[in-house]
């Protein structure tokens, strides 16, 4: 497979038996990689896990359990993998940001198909190195850019296909990160410094944003503008009476909003961060829970007093190069979290939030006593992650791999490089206070 278009046609590999479930193996244990290789649980005609790639021997052990691995399909490195023979079809690579690309590359060179999750890469250099072995390689890379499976988004690059709204003028998106989502993933959690993770929070979160954006524009970013800081979490800040640790030393707990004990004991959100494996189904006893976040768990930290340096909030501003704009906002911290969009075209404008399941198209309408016409647009907005696009993603990939003709929303690398390439110049523009040029085209 390849990302490439052959005489109109994708080329395709048809290694899986006819009519048999594509093979997979999963790279990296995480929560992400669990949620896209359980589509193989509710759909194993379709997708079969035949291994693990993980050097953390207990998650490797947990996994291996619950898809029912042999020992010989379960390996301590990707070195031990890909130095014997191909054992499946595709790979499910759910790394940590960082080593996405120096993972992918080794399982392109093996032959397998990648379904990889976002973001692709941490700079626009490795971006490029990828491109070029994918290239090389003839195989799939497809990205998780899950939210363009929503049906919200996809219903809505649907109308602009047909060309409801015209031309596109001005795309502009926002993200409200919720205050206990901010918490637990940017300030206490895995993407909270640039120097523990490689990627700024603008391609940590709202790489999803930028990718929606570029998808929907059709059209190539030329130059980009960005501003954003930390101004909330940060020592400074703190109220009067924060401690160190909520369940240790904290005088306020009781009225603070960021209480690690209201988080992750009363509320229970967020367990499969908080707690060591509890995406694979462990689940620790409530004292335990509570000694780990009063001693070493990094989730009992005080939202003030932790070694956070991402942003907080930042503004984005693109052009594209028929003369198009956008922008979008991420905000943290919010009460609420949603995502809005609202598209002006030529001829109308297209306007929605993705958690309300619905979009309202308008358009101008000059008869007496009227300003404008309206339709409202229901789509399905499931209990699933990310507006319903997680398995709708992953039942893409499957189809491809089988050779079947890609959705709308197909997620193929050479589609994708466009809104991380509006990311990695943001962050230039940020931090170096000027417009940035988009470096690469592909």
């Amino acid at each position: 497979m390849t990302n490439r278009k052959m005489d109109g046609e994708l080329e395709t590999n048809r290694t899986a038996a006819e009519g048999g479930p594509v093979t997979a193996i999963v790279v990296g244990a995480g929560h992400r990689s669990m949620r896209y290789a359980g589509y193989a649980k509710k759909h194993p005609d379709k997708l079969a896990i035949v291994g693990v790639v993980e050097p953390d021997p207990v998650r490797r052990q947990l996994l291996a359990s619950q898809f029912g691995l042999a020992d010989g399909r379960c390996y301590e490195s990707l070195e031990q993998l890909v130095s014997g023979p191909q054992i499946a079809q595709a790979a499910i690579n759910g790394t940590m940001d960082r080593l996405h690309v120096e993972t992918a590359i080794p399982l392109l060179e093996a032959g397998y198909d990648i379904l990889l999750e976002k973001p692709i890469s941490t700079s626009d250099e490795d971006l490029s190195k990828l491109a070029a072995a994918a290239d090389k390689s003839g195989r799939l890379v497809m990205v998780c850019h899950v939210l363009r499976y929503a049906p919200f988004y996809r219903k809505i690059k649907e109308q602009l296909a047909s060309g409801t709204i015209g031309d596109i003028v001005h795309i502009q998106t926002s993200e409200h990160v919720s205050y206990h989502h901010m918490a637990v993933a940017y300030i206490r959690g895995k993407w909270n410094s640039v120097a523990s993770c490689d990627s700024s929070m603008l391609m940590a979160k709202c790489c999803h944003d930028l990718d929606i954006i570029a998808w929907l524009a059709g059209d190539v970013p030329v130059r980009v503008s960005s501003f954003g800081s930390l101004m909330q979490f940060k020592p400074e800040n703190a109220p009067a009476g924060a401690g160190t640790r909520c369940l240790q030393d904290c005088r306020i707990e009781e009225s603070c909003q960021y209480s690690a004990k209201k988080h992750y004991l009363d509320q229970g959100r967020w367990g499969f961060y908080v707690w060591e494996n509890a995406h694979l189904g462990v689940e620790p006893d409530e004292a335990s829970k509570v000694r780990s976040l009063a001693t070493d768990n990094p989730y009992g930290r005080c939202v003030w007093h932790c070694d956070n340096d991402v942003v907080d909030h930042q503004s984005v501003i693109v052009e594209f190069g028929k003369g198009g704009t956008a922008s979008h906002n991420m905000i943290g911290a919010t009460a609420k979290p949603s995502r809005t969009i609202h598209i002006v075209g030529t001829k109308g404008e297209i306007s929605g939030v993705l958690e309300d399941g619905f979009f309202t198209i308008r358009t101008p309408d000059a008869r007496k006593g009227h300003e404008y016409s309206e339709k409202k647009v229901e789509v399905n907005v499931t209990g699933d992650s990310h507006g319903g696009g997680d398995m709708l993603l992953v039942n893409d990939f499957v189809k491809v791999l089988k050779g079947e003709t890609p959705s709308l929303s197909f997620t193929s690398l050479d589609t994708s490089v466009f809104g991380h390439r509006i990311g990695f110049a943001a962050e230039r523009s940020r931090l170096g206070n000027r417009v940035e040029p988009i470096l690469v085209h592909r």
